[in-house]
């Protein structure tokens, strides 16, 4: 049981799109990700996804509208809804998801599939 600083470990890496694992609890991970630019369209059969802003800001866009997450809010994806993240600057963000969860889900493997198991 040890306490984990959130501006040490953003600040321990910067690619973006990479989620790195924090820490685990009930089946689930905590997960820092740094977004920038726009991610692919994409769902989750079985997992859903919280996206919690902690600096910066976010959208979740869905096929028929779009969301806007800023700091301090954050926004929960329930499983089979089709999706995509972005932003226009550099957003740190905290996702809370089963540990089962890639983060591309449905979209065929590519350059933003990130590798399972990354921690810091």
């Amino acid at each position: 049981m040890e306490k984990v600083n959130l501006v040490e470990k953003f600040g321990a890496f910067a690619e973006h799109w990479r989620p790195k694992i924090i820490g685990e609890l009930n089946g689930q991970e905590v997960k820092l990700v740094k977004f920038q630019g726009v991610f692919p369209w994409h769902h989750h059969e079985r997992e859903d996804e919280l996206f919690l802003v902690w600096r910066g800001r976010m959208r979740v866009e869905f096929r028929d509208r779009v969301v806007e997450v800023n700091e301090g809010e954050f926004l929960i994806v329930p499983h089979g809804v089709e999706h995509r993240t972005a932003a226009g600057e550099e957003a740190e963000v905290v996702l809370f998801e089963p540990a089962s969860t890639r983060n591309t889900g449905s979209a065929p493997p590519s350059d933003f599939t990130a590798p399972e198991g990354a921690r810091i």
